[in-house]
């Protein structure tokens, strides 16, 4: 059986408040990186939903149009994103505007946490046009 010194048994019975004060620093630098980075591609994620949504209902109002001849009388299956979110969880509150029988806007507006998104409020029309375009990662 070996036996230590005093010194050496009372150095490896734990960590030292610098060391634990040196782990606690670099986790809050690494969390300082990776959260915002997060919180940015969450975003990211749900304006994607938003957007499929409304490419989704500009083809169903193609479909009608199609048949109808026109854009009036289109009522929208759905009006909030993702679809199948409560009122109080959607991220994104979608709107159909018939502004005549041949064109019309849908809009995306973004509500709760998504309400800091940089690209705002989403819009297309009947010919393509999409805004905002800018910054380009919008659509």
């Amino acid at each position: 059986m070996i036996l230590l010194p005093i010194a050496a048994a009372r150095r490896s019975r734990g960590f030292t408040l610098i060391e634990l004060m040196i782990v606690v620093a670099v986790i809050a630098v690494i969390v300082a990186f990776a959260y915002p980075s997060y919180v940015d591609h969450v975003r990211k994620s749900r304006r994607a939903q938003a957007k499929a949504d409304m490419v989704e209902l500009a083809q169903l109002l193609e479909r009608w149009h199609t048949v109808e001849n026109t854009y009036e009388g289109f009522a929208a299956p759905f009006e909030r994103s993702p679809r199948e979110a409560a009122a109080d969880t959607e991220q994104y509150q979608i709107g159909v505007a018939v502004d005549d029988a041949n064109s019309f806007t849908i809009t995306a507006t973004p509500q709760r946490q998504q309400a800091d998104d940089r690209c705002g409020t989403l819009t297309m029309n009947q010919a393509g046009v999409k805004t905002p375009d800018s910054p380009p990662e919008c659509w």
